[in-house]
């Protein structure tokens, strides 16, 4: 826990009348600051900087007590859009170039990495594989470095979690580029192995990502959204827990059902294989947020 916080809130809400409405607000934001700061102290923020960030982060507090559902009108009592428009967070300068070189990488690495393979290009075997990983770690760098920026409604991600998303995104994307260099015959066949790891290793780690992640919204946005119905892996945790493993089985059985399809019938059959696994995890998902729940005692 860090101390510095309960001071600096008490220095921003000096000179407000604490009303009820104040008070619950002022005990949520100590709760979130408190969060908030220590993610950041454990992404190497110094225990005083983490608070003066977090409470930074906040905004006016009296902007946010003038965002109540009690003084402005709308849905649940708050416009939205108007708060939006009001805390809008615009793009940085260098996150945008950025993304843009990073974006032409990816495009290029890939065109050139497929020319290559069906032997419109004469790139050797070693050469594709180096464009593939170079477009996987350009496409990483994209996700890894959107998440770790602030928007409007969220705080930016730890940097050490966003990272790994991006890590997550590599080894997808190269996993996938090895499978088709195999399914093009330019890789031999048991390069699949290879590919196989590459995709079901994305897969654990976005899947813990995805289980392990926690609310950053900020302040404004989660009292704008109170009383906005919660989802139904919002209600039940334990729905989104199985959703998970489901998840997972399913796509590893998909990929063990295109290792023997190469091996067997033909590479061509891997799409088909791939989309009817892709077509079982939306129907899961459908059932799971859309199936109504049981009557209690049920």
């Amino acid at each position: 826990m860090n101390p510095d916080i309960h001071r600096l809130l008490d220095e921003a809400f000096q000179g407000i009348e604490m009303t009820p409405d104040a008070q619950d607000l002022k005990e949520e934001m100590r709760a979130n600051l408190m969060a908030r700061a220590d993610e950041l102290a454990a992404a190497g923020a110094t225990p005083d900087d983490a608070a003066r960030q977090a409470i930074a982060e906040l905004g006016d507090v009296r902007a946010l007590l003038d965002d109540t559902p009690d003084a402005a009108p709308g849905r649940g009592g708050v416009d939205y859009t108007s708060l939006v428009l009001r805390h809008r967070v615009r793009p940085k300068p260098g996150f945008v170039v950025r993304v843009v070189v990073w974006s032409i990488v990816a495009t290029l690495g890939i065109t050139l990495g497929v020319l290559g393979a069906t032997g419109l290009l004469p790139v050797a075997v070693g050469g594709q594989l180096a464009l593939f990983g170079l477009a996987a770690a350009a496409l990483g760098l994209v996700v890894g470095d959107s998440l770790s920026q602030e928007t409007t409604t969220n705080h930016p991600m730890p940097r050490t979690r966003a990272v790994a998303y991006g890590l997550a995104t590599f080894l997808g994307a190269y996993g996938l580029g090895f499978g088709g260099l195999v399914a093009l015959g330019t890789m031999p066949v048991w390069g699949i192995v290879f590919a196989a790891l590459g995709v079901i290793a994305s897969i654990v780690l976005f899947s813990f990502l995805g289980a392990t992640q926690t609310n950053r919204h900020k302040a404004w946005t989660r009292e704008a959204l109170r009383n906005e119905p919660p989802n139904r892996f919002e209600r039940e945790p334990e729905t989104a827990a199985r959703f998970g493993v489901y998840t997972a089985a399913i796509w590893l059985v998909t990929f063990a059902v295109i290792a023997v399809l190469v091996f067997t019938v033909g590479w061509w059959w891997a799409p088909v294989a791939f989309v009817a696994g892709f077509a079982l995890m939306m129907f899961v998902l459908a059932r799971m947020l859309f199936t109504p729940d049981k009557p209690a005692g049920r």
